[in-house]
């Protein structure tokens, strides 16, 4: 089962420098941190600031040669977690025809915030990112592990800052 949830922002992970995703269930208090790169928190954060540029984007490429070719993004889900990778797969339609397409789930989330998409990440995405250590490794059988995820699943939306370009 896929639980529907919003980007509320990005954030910077002060040890790595890395620009931090997170997504949060419409309905629920789940959070989930994707770690990303910063050319794809560039483009999710232009959408979610409404910046328009003079000629498209990459993810704005992609939405228009769909449109024009009469398709439509139907969602994306963030569907697996293994070995510290996240997966999603755009869920799209074209004259009459269902496509499900592979896709990192920055680049499926900056296509879903263009095309006004839903975005659902499967439940066992949740249940994985629970036991994953932020170190890299599978176990929540250290302390350090155990602090992150309480300090995760404590997280309020108003918590994260929005990455300036």
């Amino acid at each position: 089962m896929s639980i529907r949830v919003t980007v509320t922002g990005l954030t910077i992970d002060p040890a790595t420098n890395s620009p931090i995703m997170i997504l949060k269930e419409e309905e629920g208090d789940q959070t989930l941190p994707i770690w990303i790169g910063l050319l794809e928190a560039t483009a999710i954060a232009s959408e979610l600031e409404q910046v328009k540029f003079s000629r498209p984007m990459t993810h704005d490429l992609l939405h228009n040669v769909i449109e024009t070719f009469g398709g439509s993004v139907e969602m994306v889900e963030i569907c697996d977690l293994k070995d510290n990778t996240f997966f999603a797969t755009v869920y799209a339609l074209c004259n009459s025809k269902k496509f499900q397409i592979d896709a990192r789930p920055s680049d499926a989330i900056a296509l879903a915030l263009r095309t006004k998409s839903p975005i659902f990440v499967h439940e066992k995405v949740f249940e994985k990112s629970a036991h994953m250590d932020m170190r890299g490794k599978e176990a929540v059988k250290t302390d350090d592990a155990k602090k992150w995820t309480e300090v995760l699943e404590n997280l309020r939306p108003e918590d994260f800052g929005k990455y300036k370009m």
